[in-house]
């Protein structure tokens, strides 16, 4: 009987654990924008990459929406892997976000220094 009862709590933490995960997965990243060489960019590229990172900051910012409610539907009572594991995945997420900016940052300022008004 004990065998039985410490089975089925095995069992039911693995499951926890299983639905937690796949909601963990739900949350997709964004796919990075390639950032143009600005020295070398025409005008409607750069136009173009402007866009695509405004919609992939805001893709990303649904993201981090998403992440952050997954943290906030497991709970406190949600394994402390998954809370880890959340937490570095909305880290690097933010981290990826200020590195494509300031990657299309500095190919503007590169672009603008070629094509001088």
């Amino acid at each position: 009987m004990k065998t039985s009862l410490m089975l089925g709590m095995h069992v039911s933490t693995l499951g926890s654990g299983l639905l937690v995960a796949a909601a963990a997965l739900a949350c997709e990243t964004p796919t990075m924008v390639d950032v143009p060489d600005g020295a070398t960019a025409t005008t409607e590229q750069m136009v173009r990459a402007r866009e695509q990172v405004s919609e992939y900051v805001a893709a990303m910012d649904e993201y981090l929406a998403c992440v952050d409610e997954e943290i906030q539907v497991a709970g406190d009572d949600a394994p402390e892997e998954f809370k880890v594991l959340m937490i570095q995945r909305y880290n690097a997420a933010v981290s990826e976000m200020e590195t494509v900016a300031e990657a299309f940052n500095e190919q503007l300022r590169a672009f603008r220094a070629a094509n001088p008004e």
